[in-house]
């Protein structure tokens, strides 16, 4: 904790001495990403900063737009905005460059501060300020401790954001990092805002037909390896425009959860091919003590996450990247097969 005051105060001497802020989303935005980052707008506006919200490589989820300043939401990348402008940049539940943004090799200006708010245990610290906490359930329960740490009034539209970010990253409280402290967050952020069952109507009753065929498509593909402790989904590109299904309605599907479900299937992946020869991979297991996929996600040079549930990106084929996936599994568990 002590750590954890002494960057939290660094980050918040960085915001009282800048003026112009730029926040972001991460390829893909989840709850967490774009709670965190409306929470933080929100805050950041009572605090009178000049403040530049992007969505950054991906569209806006459809079940993420009703939350409190979605409309703020600035639909750019971070390429088609000069980063000259800024004073500083928050970057949010974003363990690699990568996260900021995937269309190509981002280098900040030389005047622009860095911040980066996270809580994966594999981030790379690439910011000038790094308050990352692998403790926390979520990005934006650090952000709760930032804001603690401050006295800054939470008001019911900076709760909503905050209960986003904690209720989707914990699966509804279903996965292995919500802890007692979660639980009070929580129930602190349910007074200030006891309209939070409408959050979770929109988040998991906001659905599209394409999205529902996406899964299904995935949940007909799966593959089982290794004696049957790794089942993996996949699909192609070519596949996705045969099936005319929208690029958004391609994230947070949450397949590899329902994979995971399955006793005996350990280790459980989707791997779909985003755009000709780059495969987006999601990884869960049921048993973290055991499999750690942030080392497996770590390994591919391009992903991260927690030992419970990471993602990463190849840039192969969709049969390579299956095969390279599984390599890497066996090479790090190699009596898995057992």
């Amino acid at each position: 904790m002590l750590s954890f005051k002494f960057t939290a105060k660094k980050v918040w001497r960085e915001i009282d001495r800048s003026s112009k802020i730029l926040l972001h989303l991460h390829p893909g935005p989840d709850g967490d990403s774009v709670g965190s980052a409306l929470a933080m707008y929100h805050v950041l506006k009572s605090l009178n900063k000049d403040i530049t919200l992007i969505q950054g490589d991906s569209d806006l989820p459809k079940n993420l737009s009703t939350l409190p300043g979605a409309d703020k939401i600035i639909p750019k990348n971070i390429f088609q905005i000069d980063l000259n402008q800024y004073d500083l940049f928050i970057i949010l539940d974003s363990s690699s460059i990568k996260q900021v943004s995937r269309l190509g090799d981002l280098k900040f200006p030389k005047k622009l501060k860095t911040v980066c708010i996270d809580h994966h245990v594999s981030s790379e610290k690439f910011a000038n300020i790094n308050l990352i906490m692998s403790s926390s359930s979520s990005t934006c329960q650090v952000i709760y401790e930032l804001l603690n740490l401050r006295k800054i009034k939470i008001t019911p539209k900076i709760a909503a954001c905050i209960y986003t970010g904690i209720y989707t990253d914990t699966g509804g409280f279903k996965y292995f990092n919500p802890t007692y402290k979660t639980f009070n967050i929580v129930s602190q952020l349910a007074k200030i805002y006891p309209k939070f069952p409408d959050i979770i109507f929109n988040i998991e009753n906001t659905d599209q037909p394409d999205r529902l065929k996406f899964i299904s498509l995935l949940l007909g593909s799966i593959e089982t390896f290794f004696s049957d402790h790794v089942a993996i989904a996949s699909i192609s590109f070519d596949e996705i425009q045969k099936n005319k299904i929208n690029s958004t309605s391609m994230f947070n599907t949450d397949v590899s959860n329902m994979i995971k479900a399955v006793v005996g299937w350990d280790i459980a992946l989707t791997l779909v091919e985003i755009q000709p020869e780059t495969i987006k991979i999601s990884l869960r297991t049921r048993d973290s003590q055991k499999y750690d996929l942030a080392k497996i996600a770590v390994a591919t040079k391009n992903g991260g996450g927690h030992k419970a549930a990471a993602g990463a990106t190849l840039n192969m084929s969709l049969p390579q990247a299956k095969e390279a996936i599984l390599a890497l599994i066996k090479k790090l568990y190699p009596k898995i097969d057992k």
